[in-house]
């Protein structure tokens, strides 16, 4: 099986982010994911300290249960729970069959460019 890996863009033209990841979809091997953000402040209101740490910890360890998720980072489990959720609509964590989480992604890279306007 392919390791998987996800690039994290910050690009404010949706459209023109959704045509490269269709050119990229048209290749032959596998040229990983993308996750796109339209501003920063999307970026860094949905991408939080927290829920990096979740994503780093969960970041190659096979499937674990929220509540073990839980306890290696020291928070509150409702809390974890809640950040999950977001995790996995974001599709950063993925859910398991059996209700726990993992990262599929072996490696992150976030590619962000930021310019004077």
């Amino acid at each position: 099986m392919t390791e998987r890996y996800l690039t994290i863009t910050l690009q404010p033209d949706w459209k023109g982010a959704l045509r490269a990841m269709a050119n990229t979809a048209q290749a032959d091997t596998y040229q990983g994911e993308v996750l796109n953000f339209e501003s920063p402040g999307h970026f860094f209101g949905q991408l939080t300290e927290k829920r990096w740490e979740l994503v780093r910890v969960a970041q190659g360890k096979g499937e674990l249960s929220v509540r073990e998720l839980a306890r290696v980072v020291g928070r509150d489990v409702k809390r974890v729970h809640e950040d999950v959720v977001i995790l996995a609509d974001l599709g950063l964590l993925e859910r398991t069959q059996s209700g726990g989480v993992l990262c599929p992604y072996s490696s992150l890279h976030i590619d962000m460019h930021l310019k004077a306007a």
